[in-house]
């Protein structure tokens, strides 16, 4: 066995994106529709991500809180876009 003091060689990575990219972009949206739940329901439940191509976002996820319904998030989405 191997102890952890003696593991020296190691290499870290990170990912920074630029502005624009769409992972930033989803984090938007992400942020804006938890933003629109906790509005209405300070103890609402959001897990919420998105998923970005061209031409298409999927917000998917799941929400115990106020039914904000579909046309709602969709204006939240083309907000932050």
């Amino acid at each position: 066995m191997t102890r952890r003091s003696e593991l020296t060689d190691y290499v870290f990575t990170s990912e920074s994106v630029s502005e624009g990219h769409p992972d930033k972009v989803c984090d938007q949206i992400s942020d804006a529709v938890l933003d629109a739940y906790l509005t209405e329901d300070p103890y609402s439940r959001v897990a919420v991500e998105c998923l970005a191509t061209t031409d298409t976002l999927v917000i998917a996820g799941e929400v115990r809180g106020p039914d904000l319904g579909v046309k709602r998030i969709e204006e939240i989405a083309r907000k932050q876009i």
